[in-house]
């Protein structure tokens, strides 16, 4: 990728983020409800009219929603994603706290998935149409149609409740919290690799360059892991920039499960809350990741595959 396609990357970047910004400002303006009056219920304040009033005011919720976007949109640009109704605290500081738990347990759960995944999938495609492989083709069909939270629950009731080896509530700050949410998230995910692992391979061993290393004697384990697993890599590496950006965005159900303290679960408050200014910021963090992450595996297809430079541009 050159320069100016780099360029034109971030640009593009720049106009879809403008365009969350409004939609996201947008969307919770119009949400049914009072976010004033939802605040003061939390605290358990039953205000007069004069106070509700005043507080609305004083949050700047009285004024023209035009006006309210660009004066919200000027202190992103500065970074200051204005203070929580719920927390009072700044929304980028409560973010940023609950980024590293977040991306912890993403990274976790894409580690688990590649290592049942890929083997899985190198297995099935090396033993097409085998016992084997209708096996575990039947295990990964079951584990696709399982949502997170049903697996989640199964697996709380089993090592929580049954066995007691796991705790219910994951702080995240521990190994032990980690490991349930992080099973849960690479259940499915697994299934869906090996599946889609079994087919870049078995594509791979039909080409020419694979019957051509047999026909002059090339071992099988290194036409597999030379050749094709390497040429396999292209279509993996775009379904693990598209995860992760899911998987920081949309693990929510299953922090919530845990209770995990991690970017879903305060999304899911926020919401709850009518929390304005958290859910904005949420929203605009959360599409600017997704799209630097993306930007990233295109970056990493062009280094993988020098063919996919000119076509990505």
């Amino acid at each position: 990728m050159t320069i100016k396609q780099l360029g034109e990357r971030l640009l593009q970047i720049a106009v879809v983020a403008l365009g969350v910004t409004f939609l996201t400002f947008l969307i919770t303006y119009l949400a049914p409800g009072d976010p004033v009056r939802t605040m003061y219920a939390a605290a358990g304040i039953m205000p007069s009219e004069e106070i509700i009033q005043g507080t609305r005011e004083a949050l700047g919720l009285n004024r023209p929603v035009l006006v309210q976007y660009f004066d919200w949109l000027l202190g992103c640009l500065r970074g200051d994603f204005g203070v929580s109704y719920t927390y009072n605290k700044p929304v980028a500081e409560l973010l940023l706290a609950r980024l590293w738990p977040t991306l912890k347990l993403s990274l976790s759960a894409m580690a688990l998935m590649l290592l049942v995944a890929v083997p899985v999938g190198v297995v099935q495609a090396t033993h097409k149409n085998t016992v084997l492989d209708y096996a575990l083709r039947g295990v990964t069909f079951f584990g696709v149609s399982m949502p997170n939270f049903w697996v989640g629950l199964l697996l709380m009731l089993f090592f929580c409740v049954r066995l007691g080896l796991l705790p219910v509530v994951c702080s995240g700050g521990d190994l032990k919290s980690l490991i349930l949410p992080a099973v849960t998230l690479a259940f499915t995910m697994s299934a869906k690799y090996a599946r889609q692992v079994r087919t870049a391979i078995l594509e791979e061993l039909n080409q020419d360059y694979v019957i051509g290393a047999r026909a002059r004697g090339v071992q099988e384990w290194k036409i597999l892991w030379l050749n094709v697993f390497p040429n396999s890599l292209l279509p993996l590496l775009t379904m693990l920039g598209l995860s992760l950006g899911s998987l920081l965005g949309g693990a929510a159900v299953v922090e919530v499960i845990f209770t995990y303290p991690g970017l879903g679960n305060l999304a899911v408050s926020a919401i709850t809350a009518y929390d304005y200014p958290l859910i904005q910021g949420y929203v605009l963090w959360i599409s600017m990741i997704y799209m630097v992450v993306n930007l990233a595996v295109d970056l990493a297809c062009g280094l993988v595959d020098p063919r996919t430079r000119e076509v990505r541009a």
